[in-house]
């Protein structure tokens, strides 16, 4: 498959994902695995780079399905009927040949199950008998484990994964502070620069892990201007460490109550029972988690506080994309 160009909006976000989920006709079979959540609404927020490593090796279609093979030196993508039919140093290269674009990524959507996009869980058959070979769900495709290998901390989510609510809301968030952590050390990293940021992300950490959140804080005042590269690059693993975690309803409590302590002075009684109301609904899952965050964001605009305008916990992701509606 040629290299496709891409020319991403400045206020768009760059994302890497499986080229059938777009509706290209990349399969096997010659068809397509459209994802109309992907394509509909997040393609409103985001530019999408699609890429199949299948075709990018030249296998076409129609074409015999590979599944991942465990041999006696690692795992093989070989053909489902030509065992010696083998792709999987192929498709280990192709992955390696695209970290120009990969680079310049916030986010992938990749194909679950798939021999060579799978994230996790991903079938390996195992035994000593070819013929007889059970199936194993312990892999990781070839083209996304190395994808894996050289990002780290980049946002990675299979397509089947984004119809839970929690995960979808993870992935999205991850994507977001995944670019303003780019354009941060873009615009020139400094410790001051570092400290704002943690300050704006803070209580987003606290609703994944507060012990290892406070932990976070902790490395960071213990810090200094002439470690502030090595310091950063730490407190980034750590952070994507800790958003990847999944936000319990228990923490989102903890942080919606915090955050209403800074209005204790400013609200009167029925506010202030209004308020006390909304998150205790939420924490017994009679409202969604946007209730508590919209009337929370009502009252701060009747009693601004400064550092409350960067609170991304509040303001993590575009409203429209919904995602608190269903937490």
């Amino acid at each position: 498959m040629p290299d496709q160009q891409i020319f991403p909006d400045k206020e768009r976000i760059l994302i890497g994902i499986s080229s059938c989920l777009l509706g290209e006709k990349v399969r096997f079979d010659t068809g397509h695995k459209h994802h109309s959540y992907i394509s509909n609404t997040l393609g409103q927020y985001f530019t999408f780079h699609p890429f199949c490593p299948e075709m990018a090796i030249g296998l076409g279609t129609p074409r015999e399905t590979i599944r991942l093979v465990e041999r006696e030196d690692g795992i093989h993508a070989v053909g489902t009927k030509t065992e010696d039919h083998d792709v999987s140093i192929a498709l280990r290269d192709v992955a390696e040949q695209q970290k120009d674009w990969h680079k310049d990524l916030c986010g992938y959507i990749l194909k679950k199950d798939s021999p060579s996009c799978g994230m996790e869980r991903v079938k390996v058959y195992k035994g000593k008998n070819p013929k007889q070979l059970v199936p194993e769900r312990i892999g990781a495709g070839l083209y996304a484990e190395v994808l894996l290998k050289n990002f780290p901390n980049l946002p990675v989510e299979e397509e089947g994964r984004l119809g839970d609510a929690v995960l979808r809301e993870n992935f999205i968030k991850r994507v977001y502070v995944y670019r303003d952590w780019q354009d941060m050390i873009e615009s020139g990293l400094t410790m001051k620069k570092l400290l704002e940021f943690h300050a704006a992300y803070k209580y987003s950490l606290l609703a994944h892990d507060q012990d290892r959140t406070r932990a976070l804080g902790t490395m960071l005042g213990g810090g200094n201007k002439q470690e502030v590269e090595s310091l950063s690059e730490c407190y980034f693993v750590e952070m994507m460490r800790i958003l990847k975690i999944r936000a319990t309803r228990k923490n989102h409590v903890n942080v919606l109550q915090h955050l209403q302590g800074f209005l204790k002075n400013n609200l009167d009684k029925e506010d202030k029972a209004e308020l006390v109301e909304t998150i205790l609904k939420y924490r017994d899952g009679i409202l969604p988690l946007i209730v508590p965050i919209v009337l929370l964001k009502h009252h701060f605009r009747r009693h601004p506080i400064e550092w409350i305008d960067n609170c991304m916990y509040l303001n993590a992701h575009p409203g429209e994309l919904m995602l608190f509606n269903n937490l």
